[in-house]
């Protein structure tokens, strides 16, 4: 596996799990800052401002929930929550709030890794604010608006087309039903998910190779999908 590099605070009251967190990124290139609750956590994000934060949602002092609501008032770095939490109405809560993905406890270093370079990598991507995307054989022009597959440019339609560039802005964050729904169709649709599953099938169709089991456009039950680059 590739090492990579990054500044990732991670907040957890529990202190062999946040060492454990700790280790494994350090092993893989990346310099890691510890806090204990929440107000250590925003202490340390204002400080240290890290490139990710790997977050757990029942800190001692106040809920994970607030962390996220500070920092999304003044930064958009990727927040990973890592949380013995498994109802998806709190995978949901988290995620509306302005989480980027949930990883549920026990969690295996492998998957926990995978995570974080995905949301290092859209991060980056952010800052580098290309046009262009590519994901198998599709490559997307975003300032012109163009989709081709294996050489062959691809009809979408208006509302495929910013369903995708929604999912394509966001790599490796997952979008709930609710926030899908506000950014591509409007907010008074935010209620109306099942439009979601017809459109999603139609950019599978398309873009994926193998529609029934899709590579890049993948589902996460019960919460949303997510882009996979």
């Amino acid at each position: 596996m590739n090492t990579f590099a990054g500044k990732v605070l991670v907040v957890e009251d529990e202190p062999r799990i946040r060492r454990f967190v700790c280790d494994a990124l350090g092993r893989e290139g990346c310099t890691t800052f510890e806090a204990g609750n929440v107000g250590e956590g925003l202490e340390m994000a204002a400080n240290q401002q890290p490139e990710l934060a790997i977050l757990d949602l029942g800190l001692p002092d106040a809920s994970g929930l607030e962390f996220i609501a500070n920092v999304r008032t003044w930064s958009r770095i990727p927040i990973l929550i890592l949380s013995a939490r498994i109802s998806e109405l709190d995978k949901v809560a988290a995620l509306d709030a302005g989480a980027d993905d949930y990883l549920t406890k026990p969690f295996g270093v492998a998957e926990l890794l995978a995570r974080v370079r995905a949301l290092l990598r859209r991060h980056q991507q952010e800052d580098d604010a290309s046009p262009f995307r590519k994901f198998g054989d599709v490559e997307v022009d975003l300032s012109r608006r163009l989709v081709h597959r294996a050489g062959a440019e691809v009809h979408l339609t208006q509302l495929e087309y910013r369903l995708l560039a929604t999912l394509l802005a966001n790599d490796g964050k997952v979008l709930t039903h609710r926030q899908l729904m506000r950014d591509v169709w409007g907010q008074g649709y935010a209620e109306q998910g099942h439009y979601l599953k017809v459109y999603v099938g139609r950019l599978r169709q398309k873009l994926e190779s193998n529609p029934t089991q899709p590579q890049y456009l993948l589902t996460e039950t019960g919460v949303g999908y997510r882009f996979q680059s």
